[in-house]
């Protein structure tokens, strides 16, 4: 048989017609599954998925399904693995407050404070309200000043502590406020309060005891306080899935699927005070669907030199908790695990920039190729430290060489609006193609080295204040640029705006994430100190009180 050149041609141009046409429905068909495991996971149904609630089992059990679906079975004989954590404090048992022959309900008529001394005292007659003696409860009004029961900034919590302390000082055995001015804005307990426990009981009343107990009392109150103040435990899920190739090394695929809730942790920037579901789609919903998919990729190649472990964990957003434990549980080392990539916040792919951050560059020399070259598609942001504000720190810790797949913050970050419509599904589709070819190169090679990189602060020094800014973990070129600031927390209060580049704080020069969290740790509650930031290319100097 014989063929004409032209004939050849038309041949190989109809064949590749033909491969780019699958490829471009292949690609159709991996969009459609990502917009439906997202707006499934983003829906009002789940609730925001907070660690430790309903939403958050609901999400577990579609990832085990779905899993199941791809046939990926489960990890050490189950895909849900459940960690327990100590997360804030509660009211608890035998706590009780009674005035006279009545038992306060609690909480929502009077609770003990947080800082609290955990004590009972006896029954103690005729407590005069702002009478204070030498020794015995003290009965105190909240509000000094008028102006405070109206005003939403108002600290009360760190007002009781403080005047608390003081009548401590001067002999008080107990201190009760109470609510005498009907506070627009209403004491509630701070499960999460950071002030440090007292060694006398202080508790508060609401404006419905005081108008029935105490307003027209002229021979004062008789009060029995017990107070029992515990930490809270919860318990979170962990969804692992394993291919076992019998290999010597595993590699873990993770990825975070809970998030905010309501917003009840304090970590909202939603600037309203309403309740409101954080659906969470590209934080990180999208990660989820994203780590759901190369799963099935790497099944259906049929990668075999290493063991493949996926992890979706819980408990991110509270601190990396479940990273902390599945590594701690299963002792997830250098010696068994080759690397770990993590994938949080993929879905907002810039049309315009490409730009995808890739963080922990620096943890091992494998790293440095995928990154140096250009890519047809993307605009790589390369962060070398292996610790950061997700998942993959856990990994570093225990010395194994991490990368960290980011598409960068947005204004929906951590707010209601961070919805399943505004994920951008093909730009998450290449980003899923780079981080596969990763795992196919990486396969055909020998475990990586570890390498450590410079600490970053983050996760490590404790401190007991916050600015209240989500930083731009992006910025590189000299302090710590502010992309969002939060309600009522102290930047906001101050005046400090998103856009601003810290530079200063108190005596301490802000060069960088680390130096930004290690100046955190020097300050606390109630300090002024001042601020200087960059705003618009000039210095502005800001007074800041914790």
């Amino acid at each position: 048989m014989s063929y004409s050149f032209s004939g050849i041609l038309l041949g190989c141009a109809m064949l590749f017609a033909i491969e780019a046409k699958a490829q471009k429905k292949a690609d159709k068909k991996i969009i459609r599954q990502l917009r439906e495991d997202v707006s499934f996971l983003a829906s009002d149904e789940l609730e925001g998925r907070r660690t430790a609630t309903t939403g958050e089992q609901k999400a577990a059990f579609f990832l085990e399904d779905r899993y199941r679906k791809v046939g990926i079975g489960s990890y050490k004989g189950n895909y849900r693995h459940p960690f327990k954590f100590i997360y804030g404090k509660e009211i608890a048992p035998p706590s009780q407050i009674r005035i006279g022959t009545s038992i306060i309900d609690m909480p929502a008529a009077g609770f003990p404070l947080p800082f609290s001394a955990n004590t009972s005292t006896p029954i103690e007659s005729n407590v005069l309200p702002d009478v204070p003696e030498q020794g015995g409860v003290w009965l105190l009004s909240l509000y000094t000043d008028p102006e405070d029961a109206g005003n939403p900034h108002f600290d009360y919590e760190k007002a009781m502590y403080d005047r608390a302390k003081e009548a401590k000082g001067q002999g008080a055995s107990a201190v009760v406020f109470y609510d005498a001015a009907g506070a627009k804005y209403p004491p509630r307990f701070n499960a999460h309060s950071e002030l440090e426990q007292l060694d006398i009981p202080v508790l508060f009343l609401s404006n419905g005891i005081y108008q029935k107990f105490i307003e027209h009392t002229e021979e004062g109150v008789a009060l029995e306080l017990n107070v029992h103040i515990r930490k809270s435990e919860f318990t979170g899920t962990n969804v692992a899935a394993y291919i076992d190739n019998e290999a010597p090394y595993t590699v873990v695929l993770g990825a975070h699927y809970d998030h905010l809730g309501f917003g009840e942790d304090g970590n909202s920037l939603f600037a309203s005070k309403e309740k409101a579901i954080h659906n969470g789609a590209d934080d990180n919903a999208s990660g989820t669907a994203g780590l759901l998919q190369l799963a099935s990729w790497i099944r259906k190649k049929k990668l075999r030199n290493y063991n493949y472990l996926f992890v979706h964990f819980s408990g991110e957003e509270l601190g990396l908790l479940g990273s902390k434990a599945i590594v701690k549980e299963y002792g997830l080392d250098s010696n068994r695990i080759a690397y770990m990539l993590n994938m949080d916040m993929i879905g907002r792919l810039n049309d315009s920039t490409r730009a995808l951050t890739v963080g922990g560059v620096g943890t091992s020399p494998a790293w440095g190729p995928f990154v140096s070259k250009k890519h047809k598609e993307l605009r790589f942001v390369i962060d070398s430290t292996g610790v950061g504000p997700s998942d993959h720190t856990s990994f570093y810790h225990a010395g194994i060489p991490v990368l960290f797949f980011f598409t960068g913050l947005h204004h929906d970050y951590h707010k209601p609006s961070d919805d399943a419509e505004k994920v951008n599904y093909a730009g998450e589709l290449t980003v899923l193609k780079y981080i596969y070819s990763i795992t196919e190169v990486m396969d055909t090679r020998l475990k990586p080295k570890f390498t450590p990189t410079k600490q970053n602060a983050v996760g490590k020094v404790r401190f007991k204040v916050t600015l209240g800014i989500m930083p731009d973990y992006s910025f590189q070129d000299g302090g710590v640029r502010v992309d969002g600031v939060s309600e009522d927390k102290p930047a906001q209060k101050a005046g400090i705006r998103a856009g601003d580049i810290i530079t200063r704080m108190g005596d301490h020069k802000i060069q960088s994430m680390q130096s930004y969290m290690e100046a955190l740790s020097h300050f606390k509650s109630g300090q002024t100190i001042d601020v200087t930031v960059n705003r618009n290319g000039q210095p502005l100097v800001i007074k800041l009180t914790f």
